[in-house]
């Protein structure tokens, strides 16, 4: 059984007060704090090993290369890839998902073809195939939302045409806190010979992930979400495709020969990863993973479920509280009768908690909820039922005071 109490020892930074007041960090789903051994490990690698890798025939070029390749396999087996060069090294979800559009885009789309996302996407996986959208033509298809504020999944299946080919859809909301049953929407995909991009954002932090149970074509997430730095995320794709795509960036490391009349690219994974790459952002990464394990990513996940239930029963009982969408995992976006959001959030934080307020970088959705943001409250390893009840005190508080 997981005890938060011992876990956030090794977080310093909750320790300290804000406004006078303990803090009580409620925003991990716009990134989770740091241990201390990832943050060690940071430093450890500037003190000990940097050297740009894969160039060097030095002892700390070797060394580091090692530790970056050891990060690379660390992350193949968390989401259990067939092989570790199906892991490509990007700054986070949003470039992994621009890499598959703008890659796969000019590779196998052309004016009149259709990807197919959600109601419920971030703007980084409605955005890029707006992109390509402009630049090439293709059509983008919407899943719609159910009367229970969930996508719909006969309405999903009959978005698919003869010219459908790639869809993109979220694990996770990072609004409703619900997880979409991406299994079925991958099979049926792959009935028509259709791949999926599955944004994995939401869901890494919080379960286990097996990409090949999954039978994702694309997998992306980031690495600050699960404790890791920010600017390190990853692509993970099957090879099949990966070596048919063109690359994303031209520059160092992804290229075999450059002549002025021809270029070759690198193998997997290097054919998109140009340029020096993160590799103490990958080292970090690999250590968060390790502390995530030996914890257990299991007992997080019925911990931080077991929070998320309890904060929507004590929520519920608020007088004109709305909680939108099912959330399940670690995540509960609501609003307080006609309570601006940003209004909750600013008298929230003087009272020392942090959470989110706003359209969560899901303006698309937050029309078609009819409202102008939310208040959302999300959870980690390290936060308590205690937790739970002080937001819900402060949130009557500030509930009476605009009464």
């Amino acid at each position: 059984m997981l005890n938060p109490n011992d876990i956030r020892k090794e977080f310093p930074i909750l320790e300290q007060t804000v406004y006078g007041k303990p803090l009580i960090y409620l925003d991990n789903a716009a990134t989770t704090q740091k241990p201390r051994c990832v943050i060690d490990s940071i430093s450890q690698a500037y003190l000990t090993i940097n050297s740009n890798v894969h160039r060097g025939v030095h002892h700390l070029s070797q060394v580091a290369t090692e530790k970056f390749e050891e990060a690379r396999d660390k992350v193949r087996a968390h989401i259990n890839a067939g092989d570790k060069s199906e892991i490509i090294f990007t700054r986070g979800t949003t470039e992994s998902i621009n890499l598959v559009a703008s890659s796969f885009g000019n590779t196998f789309l052309k004016a009149g073809d259709e990807v197919i996302i959600s109601s419920l996407e971030h703007h980084s996986n409605i955005v890029p195939w707006q992109i390509l959208r402009d630049r090439i033509g293709i059509e983008i298809k919407v899943i719609p939302l159910d009367s229970n504020e969930s996508l719909d999944f006969e309405a999903y299946k009959a978005l698919f045409g003869e010219r459908t080919r790639l869809v993109s859809i979220a694990h996770v909301s990072n609004v409703l806190g619900a997880t979409t049953p991406v299994k079925e929407y991958i099979d049926y995909a792959h009935t028509l010979n259709v791949p999926v991009l599955i944004d994995g954002a939401q869901s890494i932090p919080h379960s286990n992930i097996d990409v090949k149970a999954l039978d994702a074509d694309f997998f992306a997430f980031s690495g600050h979400k699960m404790y890791a730095p920010t600017g390190i995320g990853v692509l993970y794709g099957k090879s099949e495709w990966l070596n048919r795509m063109q690359p994303y960036h031209g520059g160092g490391e992804m290229i075999q020969t450059v002549r002025f009349e021809k270029t070759t690219y690198n193998e997997l994974p290097y054919k998109f990863e140009a340029g020096t790459p993160d590799y103490v952002g990958a080292i970090a990464l690999g250590r968060a993973i390790d502390f995530m394990n030996e914890i257990g990513v299991d007992a997080i996940a019925q911990h931080e479920q077991a929070l998320t239930r309890y904060a929507v029963e004590r929520l519920r009982n608020i007088p004109s509280m709305r909680i939108f969408g099912n959330p399940d995992s670690s995540a509960v976006s609501f609003l307080v009768g006609d309570i601006h959001p940003a209004d909750m959030g600013t008298l929230l934080d003087r009272l020392g908690i942090a959470i989110r307020t706003g359209h969560h970088c899901a303006q698309p959705l937050m029309e078609i909820l009819g409202i102008p943001g939310t208040v959302r409250a999300s959870f980690a390893m390290y936060n308590t039922v205690e937790e739970v009840d002080a937001l819900v005190a402060a949130i009557e508080r500030v509930a009476k005071m605009f009464a």
